[in-house]
Order: structure tokens, then sequence, then C-alpha cells
């Protein structure tokens, strides 16, 4: 296990792969635990993280920070294409609008839909719906575009 890594500087961070050390970070609330959760997210399985990321959340206070440990999820599931309950609920509490935006995301495009909880089906159909829709309204609106320029052109 390599230790190339300054809690100081933050420098090294996301190359940590040792829940040990991301534990220790958490229990002092190390300044650069965002860093630290993420690097053991792009390293180590979800069982390992996932309950890293929920202690991080419950001591970053709503703000900037609090994207990192969002940020992880997302990680785990591009890397992973999957999340376990305990991240799927913490994104539910967290819901749209703020810094669980990408990671939300991020489950609906890699984590297969048969493995998404019941609450996260229902966006993905909504996101879906919606993309489809405004792919096919696109042209319309190129068309009515071109009727109004048209219009305009006669006025002159």
């Amino acid at each position: 296990m390599t230790r190339d890594w300054n809690w100081e500087t933050g420098e090294g961070l996301l190359g940590i792969n040792d829940p040990a050390e991301v534990d220790a970070a958490l229990d002092r609330n190390d300044d650069h635990l965002g860093a630290a959760v993420i690097g053991l997210a792009l390293n180590c399985p979800p069982e390992v993280v996932s309950p890293r990321i929920i202690r991080a959340l419950e001591l970053l206070p709503p703000g900037r920070g609090r994207d990192f440990p969002f940020t992880a999820t997302a990680h785990l599931a591009r890397l992973d294409g999957r999340l376990t309950p305990e991240l799927y609920e913490a994104l539910r509490a967290e819901g749209l609008g703020g810094a669980a935006d990408h990671a939300i995301d991020d489950t609906l495009t890699f984590v297969p839909f048969r493995d998404l909880p019941p609450w996260l089906k229902r966006r993905w159909v909504h996101v879906t719906v919606r993309e489809r829709l405004l792919r096919w309204l696109r042209p319309l609106e190129a068309v009515g575009e071109a009727w109004r320029a048209r219009r305009e052109r006669r006025r002159t």
C-alpha cells in the first residue's frame, strides 16, 4: 500500500486506497476529507466507500464542501455501475437542485435500470421522456423560426 498522500496540502489524496486513513481523517474532520473520500471512491468498491461517504455527509455542512461526497458517489456509479442502498438513500434525501444533481445524473446514466430503486426509476423515465420530446420538438422549432423569418422579410 503506497502512502503518497499529504494531509497538510491535500496532495495525492485522489490516490488514497486505505479506508483506515480515511476513517482517521473523518475522526479529525480533516480539511481535505472531501478529496480523500473521492480518492477512496476511485480506488475501492462501493461497500468500502459507502459508509465513509455517509459519514462525510454527516460531518460536512450544506454548501460547497458537501459536493465532494456526492462527487465520490458519482465516481462509484461511473466506475462500478452500482451503489449501496445507503448511497441511494443519501441521494434521495439530498434531492434535486443541490449538491447531488451530478451524482443522480451519473447514477441514471451508468447504473443499470433494473438495479435502480423505484424513485430513481421514475426519475429515469421522466428524464428519458423529456429528452425524447425535446429531440422531436427541435425540428419543429427550426420550422417555426423559418416561418417567422419569412414573415419578417415580407413586412420589410
